[in-house]
């Protein structure tokens, strides 16, 4: 499935300096990724619910090719969740609160879990839903580097609280670019431990829509086996 691909939100006060290769970030820099942030979450505080086209690009480490794929995303408020893969392959994500239904169609199955016990699927997700709350999810910091958004604008690095969860243990760091006028999320870029990279683009977003409940509601195929996903946060 794609999204194993990946590993698997108020503004923390910054106390500590942390040093890049070429010195401290600068107050500078803290200001303008607290800006940005603070621009980010109001405008996902303000947005009901919100469609858009996105691709995935993911460089798994030791392969020479990253593995690309394309879709659409729907979000509603509150906690409803679809992803659907369009291309190369068709599979649905179903998110309702920490309920997880995954369909392909190809297979005739459907994987049923928790989103907080399916590792390597919760970031992203749990990202976007919750793109209002950062800080309770990620720490915040400055990227390094001299790196800059479409029209310059900052980066965020997005630092997992929950390290002990099976879920994030295994992600080093979030990245996020915002578009410059909306402040709406144009790119995550998820970084592994083990070097594996993958990369969500956002565009065509429309927010607002009046997103009705059909939308977000899976009904089981009759001819679709249902599996139950491991447990994978412990007993």
């Amino acid at each position: 499935m794609h999204w194993w691909l990946a590993a698997p939100l108020s503004v923390v006060v910054f106390v500590l300096p942390v040093w890049a290769a070429d010195g401290p970030i600068d107050e500078k820099a803290w200001r303008e990724v607290r800006e940005v942030v603070k621009q980010l979450q109001a405008r996902y505080e303000k947005t009901k619910d919100l469609q858009a086209d996105f691709s995935q690009k993911t460089k798994i480490e030791g392969f020479e090719r990253p593995v690309t794929s394309s879709g659409k995303v729907y979000i509603k408020k509150p906690g409803r969740l679809r992803w659907d893969y369009l291309d190369p392959a068709i599979e649905q994500i179903y998110v309702n609160q920490d309920d997880v239904k995954v369909y392909v169609p190809e297979h005739k199955q459907v994987l049923v879990g928790k989103l907080t016990q399916m590792a390597a699927s919760k970031a992203p997700l749990e990202l976007l839903q919750g793109a209002s709350k950062l800080d309770e999810s990620f720490e915040i910091e400055p990227t390094m580097g001299k790196d800059r958004g479409v029209g310059g604008t900052p980066l965020i690095t997005l630092i997992p609280k929950a390290k002990e969860q099976e879920s994030t243990q295994n992600l080093q760091k979030i990245i996020v670019e915002v578009f410059p006028k909306t402040h709406y999320i144009r790119t995550v870029s998820l970084h592994e431990i083990s070097g594996n990279v993958a990369v969500f683009e956002f565009s065509n977003l429309k927010p607002n829509l009046g997103l009705g409940n059909e939308v977000f509601d899976f009904k089981t195929p009759s001819d679709a086996e249902v599996v139950r996903a491991p447990v994978l946060n412990g007993p």
